[in-house]
C-alpha cells in the first residue's frame, strides 16, 4: 500500500503561489467535506516553509480551530503570518480559506533544541503490534463481524495503517474506563526529513481521536446514526521519531456533555519514548435527519 503513502505525500505537498501563500488540493475521494487532519497537515507544512533552517528548529507545537467544514471540490488557500523569529523560538499563524472564507485557523511555534529538565509518563503495557490482527488478517476474519461503515474505513486503501489493541469495541463491546490503543505507521517508507514525519503524523493524530469519546458507551463515531466533527485540535510534538515505525497512540476521554466530546492522546515510540501529546474537542451527537 506504498501507494498510499505517496498519495498522502503528494496531497501535503503544497503549491507555493507567492511568498506566505500556499496552494493545497483534497483527493477526490467521494467524501463531502475535507478530512480535518489532511488540513492539519497541509497547515503545518505551510508553516514549517516559512521558517529558515527548519531541520535545527522542528515545530514543537500547535492550536487550531475549525471554523467551517472544507470543500473537497476546491483548492484550499493557506496564508501564513511570521508573527515572531526570536532566537530560541519561531511563531507562525496558518489561515486556511476557501470561498473567501476562513474554514481553518492555527498558531504554530517552532523551538531549537535546549537542555532542560527531563522527565514523561510511562508507556502503557499493551500488547505489541506483531500479536494483533494483520490488516489481510483483519479483512479476512474480523471485518466480516464489523457495521458496515467500519469494515469500509477498513477495506480502503489508506497510507496509515491502524492495529487497534481493544478492537472488540468495534463489534460493540464498551469500555467504561474510557481508554482505547492503537498502534500506528505509514504503510509504506517516508523521506527522511524530520518536519515531513511531525507533518504526517499531525495528519495521523485527527484520525481516531474524537472518537474515543465514544468508548464508554459502546458506541462508534463510524455509525451512520451518529454525527462528529472536530472543533479544535492541539499536538505538542516532544521528542524525534519517524511516522513510518510503529507508534502506540494511547486515547482516552474524561468527558462528554452538551453534544461534544473530549478526547486526549499520548504518542509513544516502540521503545517506550513519549514522543507527541494531542487534544481535541468535537461536536458528537446522534442524528436526527
Amino acid at each position: 500500500m506504498a501507494s498510499a503513502v505517496q498519495h498522502l505525500l503528494s496531497v501535503i505537498d503544497l503549491e507555493r503561489i507567492e511568498v506566505n501563500l500556499f496552494r493545497g488540493r483534497s483527493p477526490q475521494s467521494g467524501w463531502q467535506r475535507v478530512f480535518g487532519g489532511q488540513v492539519i497537515g497541509q497547515a503545518l507544512v505551510a508553516a514549517c516553509r516559512t521558517v529558515e533552517e527548519i531541520a535545527e528548529r522542528p515545530p514543537h507545537s500547535l492550536h487550531a480551530y475549525f471554523v467551517l467544514a472544507g470543500d473537497p471540490k476546491v483548492p484550499i488557500i493557506y496564508e501564513v503570518e511570521r508573527l515572531r523569529d526570536g532566537k530560541s523560538y519561531t511563531t507562525r499563524r496558518v489561515t486556511a480559506i476557501q470561498h473567501g472564507r476562513p474554514i481553518y485557523s492555527a498558531m504554530v511555534s517552532f523551538h531549537r533544541p535546549e537542555q532542560g529538565f527531563e522527565h514523561q509518563f510511562k508507556m502503557p503495557d499493551v500488547v505489541g503490534p506483531e500479536n494483533l490482527p494483520s490488516e489481510l488478517e483483519l479483512k479476512e476474519r474480523i471485518l466480516p463481524l464489523m457495521p458496515d461503515p467500519v469494515r469500509g474505513y477498513y477495506e480502503r486503501e489508506r497510507p496509515i495503517e491502524l492495529r487497534p489493541v481493544e478492537f472488540e469495541r468495534y463489534l460493540g463491546k464498551a469500555h467504561p474506563e474510557g481508554r482505547f490503543h492503537v498502534w500506528i505507521r505509514t504503510t509504506g517508507r517516508l523521506p527522511d526529513e524530520p518536519a515531513i514525519h511531525r507533518c504526517v503524523l499531525a495528519y495521523a493524530s485527527d484520525m481516531l481521536l474524537l472518537d474515543a469519546s465514544m468508548i464508554p458507551h459502546g458506541r462508534t463515531l463510524f455509525e451512520k446514526d451518529i454525527m462528529a466533527a472536530s472543533l479544535d485540535h492541539a499536538m505538542w510534538f516532544h521528542r524525534p521519531f519517524r511516522a513510518d515505525e510503529w507508534l502506540l497512540y494511547c486515547q482516552d476521554s474524561p468527558n462528554a456533555c452538551g453534544a461534544r466530546g473530549f478526547g486526549r492522546g499520548l504518542i509513544f515510540s516502540r521503545d517506550g519514548t513519549l514522543i507527541a501529546s494531542v487534544a481535541q474537542e468535537g461536536v458528537v451527537r446522534p442524528r436526527h435527519d
